[in-house]
């Protein structure tokens, strides 16, 4: 598998331009990170979220921080929780398991993304396989991101 079918074609109907980055298969997104040489801090990640009335939330925050759901949940004035794992592979069935690309629009979801990816001229996202990243423009980026809200919701993590 390589790019997700759902995001490549969402990435087309956007008009973004993107290069393909493959790398040695990896199991997470830092470990993509290490594979690809790209520093942790400029691979977006998803986190998938839930609310109390069944309503979907992909964060999207750099693979080097962790996810504050106090600090998200005051900020979006909700009350969010993690999806589980489980839940997560019907919701992406065209990646593999654990390969989440952080374009929560291409799947008809709603999005959140940690300021920090702002400060970036280049960010790195999963294409939906283990061993694809593709690599967007800061511009392409915040066109994706355009109808998504942001904060700052994620602290670093030091591996």
């Amino acid at each position: 598998m390589t790019i997700s079918t759902r995001l490549n074609d969402y990435l087309n109907q956007q008009n973004v331009m993107y290069n393909v980055i493959p790398h040695h298969h990896s199991n997470s997104s830092i470990g993509s990170a290490i594979s690809a040489q790209v520093p942790a801090n400029q691979i977006a990640k998803a986190v998938i979220l839930l609310d109390h009335e069944g309503r979907k939330l992909m964060a999207v925050l750099p693979a080097s921080d962790k996810i504050s759901l106090s600090k998200l949940n005051d900020e979006m004035m909700a009350s969010y929780q993690l999806v589980k794992e489980e839940q997560i592979a019907s919701m992406f069935n065209d990646c593999e398991f654990g390969a989440i690309p952080p374009i929560g629009q291409a799947y008809n979801m709603s999005v959140v993304f940690d300021d920090k990816l702002n400060e970036l001229d280049h960010i790195y996202i999963e294409a939906g396989d283990h061993e694809s990243l593709i690599k967007l423009k800061k511009s392409d980026f915040m066109q994706l991101m355009e109808l998504a809200k942001h904060t700052r919701f994620s602290h670093e993590v030091y591996h």
